[in-house]
Order: structure tokens, then sequence, then C-alpha cells
């Protein structure tokens, strides 16, 4: 009884600890003062934004922090969720936040969409970025279904309304909506470039095919400002700001419940499973 006892206080210990440590803000380097940068990291594949946004929001009304280090090491992902971040990046922007990006070894695509909202992009030579288009993807399985005795009845309250299915073909008409979902969310991410970058729109549309490019060759054409490390991007961020070299820099980690922290971000999880099976919608995304 009494091992029982110390072992469930061991564990009540554990979590509290576990709850304190998700509970509060992680000072990276340099003395907590009045004035710092912060650091939001964005990885792997982008499904949700909730997380990121809401890290965004908090900086944004922040009067301590005076410019926000994105550390993007991301292929990019869903069309709406990096959407929703490069406006929650525009917004800090707006209130006079300056932005710098840093990109790690991949922020393609959604990453690099999201990138075109800061003030100033540093990459490293050998960083993968560019991937400026559009994919959507969904999976045939006809053949398999016969294979296995697998039929479907289909009632449907208009022509287009299971187009994309995964037991039949699409036909010419459906690929021209697909198509035509493709060309408008591809002018998006070209307005975007175009915006961020003040690039001429025939330039980015020349380039904007899905290509990858060197942190080095994006350098050349315009897609990023300067080479650089992680380091370097928050000195930057600092000497934008007027800051001294031994400025606080701040990860913002945003007061969490337990039980996400427990349950982990399964929307991201299940996002990246989605994605990798080739599951239906629209993505800024490198497949790598």
């Amino acid at each position: 009884m009494l091992v029982l006892l110390f072992l469930g206080g061991v564990g009540i210990v554990t979590v509290l600890g576990i709850y304190s440590y998700m509970s509060k803000d992680s000072v990276v380097d340099g003395m907590l003062a009045s004035d710092r940068i912060a650091v939001i990291r964005v990885d792997n594949i982008i499904i949700a934004s909730e997380t990121t946004v809401d890290r965004l929001e908090k900086l944004r009304t922040d009067a301590s922090v005076k410019a926000i280090v994105l550390r993007l090491n991301s292929p990019g992902g869903g069309v709406a969720a990096s959407q929703e971040i490069y406006e929650a990046v525009k917004n800090c922007k707006a209130e006079g936040k300056r932005i710098v990006v840093s990109m790690g070894s991949v922020a393609a695509s959604g990453a690099y969409y999201i990138a075109c909202a800061a003030d100033t992009i540093v990459a490293n030579p050998g960083t993968i970025t560019g991937s400026i288009g559009v994919i959507f993807q969904f999976p045939y399985v006809k053949d398999l279904f016969d294979k296995i005795g697998v039929s479907f009845e289909v009632v449907k309250s208009g022509r287009y309304k299971d187009a994309g299915s995964a037991h039949r073909k699409i036909t010419p008409e459906e690929r021209r909506l697909f198509q035509g979902l493709i060309d408008d969310t591809w002018m998006q991410f070209v307005e975007a470039v175009v915006q961020g970058r003040r690039m001429p729109a025939d330039s980015v549309k020349a380039i904007a095919d899905g290509r990858i490019f060197t942190g080095r060759q994006a350098r050349e054409i315009g897609l990023v400002d300067v080479l650089g490390t992680f380091e370097d991007a928050k000195s930057l961020a600092k000497k934008m700001c007027a800051l001294p070299d031994d400025a606080g820099v701040r990860e913002f980690l945003p007061r969490r419940k337990l039980l996400d922290w427990l349950s982990g971000d399964l929307d991201n999880l299940f996002g990246a499973v989605r994605e990798k099976a080739g599951l239906s919608g629209l993505y800024y995304l490198f497949s790598e």
C-alpha cells in the first residue's frame, strides 16, 4: 500500500512538473529584458495553423517584443493553413514588429509562401526552397476494389459531388474543374511572392512551375535576401530594432493545457499521414 501511495505521489509530481514546464515561456539566451526578440518555429508538413497563429497573435500584442524570427523547416503543406499563418505574420508586421525568416534545411512551397510576409529572408546556402506551385492529388484504387470484390453505388445531388472519388477515374470535365482550382490557388501564390518580394509578375511566373532552388540560387534570383545561419538571423533581427547584441531572445511557447501536450499535435500528425497516403486536398507542398 505504501509503495502504491509512493508511486502515485511520484506520478502526480511528474505530471505537475510537466504542466509547469508546458505553461511557461522558455528563454533561449540573453537576459530577460524589457525589449527583446522572439522566435517561432514552423516545422514539418503544415496542416493545422491554429497553434502558430495563436503564438503570433500573442506576440503581436506584446509591446516588449520588437522583432520576430520565424524559423522555417518545412516542405509546406495545406493551402489554407499556409495562408492563415502568412496572414498572421502580416498582422504582426502591420503592428510594427520586424519580421525575419530563417530557413533551415527545407523551407519550400507553403513555407516559402509564409516567408513572403517577412521583412528579410535569411537562408543557408544549401537550404532547399522555392517550389512555388500547387498540387491536388487523390488516390485511385478501383483496380484494387475489383480484385477484392468491392463496388460502390453512388447517389448524389449534383454531377460533380463525387468528383475525385477513389473508385473511379475523373472525367475530362472534372479534370478541368480541378485544374481551375489549381490555377486560382497558383495565382494566389504568385501574387504573394510579387507583393512580398517586390518582383515583377512575369519574373515570378517564369519560376513558379514547382522547381526548387538552393538558398544560394534563390538569392541570385531575388527569392531570399541574405545567406546566413539561424544565429545570423537573430543578430539581424536585433540590429533591425537597434537592440544590443545581448538583448533577450525568447522562444515563445504559449500556455497549453496538459491534455493538449499529452495528446500531441494530432491534427498535424494525421494531416501528414493523410498527405503521405495521397488523400485529396490542395497543397502548397514540395513532395520529398
